[in-house]
């Protein structure tokens, strides 16, 4: 039937789909939370790297937002008539974990680039708030980073294992021919002689 259907191609892999679509919801909800209280905290002493750091993580939270727009407009029109495109456009797909992981490194560099600045340029309470919130950043882009690392890796050996599996399938049906069990039977010479002997016996008594 999923082979038929293309509209249930979009179905596949339930469980993945769900996880990557709960990452994006939470990866949306942290930028946009976080860049809007930067820029709501704007003023004249800290604006310029409040107002950076903001829009971006904003705008981080707007492209993880149209991804998912865009496979729930793919999805509705039912434009997309390859599997191997479904498979990169819906959510789970091979789009989410790259551009989760582009996110992550995105945050991760800002975090570096505002931690240069905290150390080298600014000084009093500017500087640790900027200190803070690069040290925040930071840990929050590897830690997305390292857990689409995780994710990757994790649906790579489950692909390995499953590639396996049906190799070992294909090459145990490959041994039984017609896809019957072969069984050999041995007969011994004294039984071959004793049949001999008791058919020979039961002819006689038939003549």
């Amino acid at each position: 039937v999923l082979e038929d259907q293309v509209e249930l191609w979009w179905s596949r892999e339930p469980r993945r789909s769900l996880l990557c679509y709960c990452a994006s919801v939470a990866l949306i909800l942290g930028l946009g939370l976080g860049g809007v209280g930067l820029l709501s905290t704007t003023n004249s002493l800290s604006g310029e790297w409040r107002l950076g750091v903001g829009t971006t993580l904003c705008l981080l939270a707007l492209a993880v937002l149209l991804k998912q727009l865009l496979s729930s407009a793919v999805q509705d029109m039912n434009c997309v008539r390859s599997w191997h495109r479904i498979g990169q456009l819906k959510s789970g797909g091979g789009a989410d974990p790259a551009l989760m992981l582009a996110v992550g490194l995105a945050v991760t560099l800002c975090g570096t680039v505002l931690l240069c600045v905290a150390t080298v340029g600014s000084r009093g309470h500017d500087g640790k708030e900027m200190l803070v919130s690069s040290l925040v950043l930071m840990a929050a882009g590897g830690g997305m980073s390292l857990a689409v690392g995780g994710y990757g890796l994790v649906i790579y050996y489950k692909k390995r294992r499953e590639q396996r599996r049906r190799m070992a399938l294909r090459v145990s049906r490959a041994r039984r021919p017609g896809g019957r069990t072969v069984r050999v039977f041995s007969v011994s010479e004294g039984q071959m002689s004793q049949a001999r002997r008791e058919t020979s016996s039961s002819r006689t008594s038939l003549i």
